[in-house]
């Protein structure tokens, strides 16, 4: 039996795919541009490349700091993100599993933490930063982007684990389990979506910051990608074809960890949501 199609069908299907195109167009926008010259994406921006323009590319890869910056970028990125996954669900659990006034107290404490702008603290931060010796090292921003990202974190894991029975931990329990076997054999590996969703809401943020690289790592020395791609925006002029060529490498590693991530991404935020 045809299935009959109703108008509502196609209103939504027709703003779907007018929401879609507004999202895909930037990045058709940045691939096409980045495999032309300057001044042919000048003349026309929007259009196919005459030719593939790889000499961006090269000159990037080659003759600036933009290799030491993708690398610091990497490792801003992984080594926040290992930290995260490790510390963020353990106290997650703690919270959620203990009900008490001193873990209730820290819950209080880490919602509060998300409710003030980074900027109203970062000097006083950067300051700090400076008086401990980690101000102008790359270790300085990972703690920074960690203690930043507890509250969030705790946040959407004690949503998703008040969706975990706790029969199956006491079960363990009574086959002779330990506290810590039980949350990293049983409970941690059912944390896969909600996982996977901080990976890349918080992996994203740390990819793509500009602030943080910016005032708190040594002038003089490679930073980040976007920080060393805004190098290329001038007053009176801009070198397009560096920056497009850049963004799509930068590009890159964000779109496999998404699209491996996906499926993963959208259970754990769906899900985070209803159960919280």
């Amino acid at each position: 039996m045809k299935k009959e199609v109703k108008p509502i069908d196609v209103i939504t299907f027709v703003i779907t795919l007018l929401i879609a195109v507004v999202f895909a167009f930037p990045i058709y926008f940045n691939i096409m541009s980045a495999f032309k010259s300057n001044a042919e994406i000048m003349k026309d921006a929007i259009s196919f490349p005459k030719e593939l323009y790889l000499e961006s590319f090269k000159y990037l890869l080659t003759e600036t700091k933009y290799p030491e910056a993708m690398l610091n970028s990497t490792i801003l990125t992984v080594s926040s993100i290992a930290v995260m996954v490790l510390v963020i669900p353990m106290a997650a659990y703690a919270i959620e599993r203990t009900n008490s006034k001193w873990t209730n107290a820290a819950f209080t404490y880490f919602l509060f933490g998300m409710m003030i702008p980074f900027q109203v603290y970062m000097i006083p931060l950067f300051k700090q930063l400076k008086m401990i010796g980690l101000f102008g090292t790359l270790t300085g921003p990972v703690l920074l982007y960690i203690s930043g990202s507890i509250g969030f974190g705790v946040l959407l894991y004690t949503s998703f684990l008040k969706g975990i029975p706790r029969e199956i931990e006491e079960s363990a329990e009574i086959d002779g389990c330990s506290r810590t076997g039980i949350f990293w054999k049983i409970v941690f590996p059912l944390l896969g979506p909600v996982t996977a969703s901080m990976v890349v809401l918080q992996g994203l943020g740390i990819w793509n910051d500009f602030l943080m690289p910016m005032m708190v790592l040594p002038a003089g020395q490679a930073k980040t990608m976007i920080v060393e791609l805004f190098y290329y925006v001038g007053e009176f002029s801009s070198r397009w074809d560096m920056i497009f060529a850049g963004t799509t490498m930068s590009l890159i590693p964000v779109l496999i960890a998404f699209l491996s991530l996906q499926k993963y991404f959208v259970k754990g935020v769906s899900s985070g949501a209803i159960k919280g």
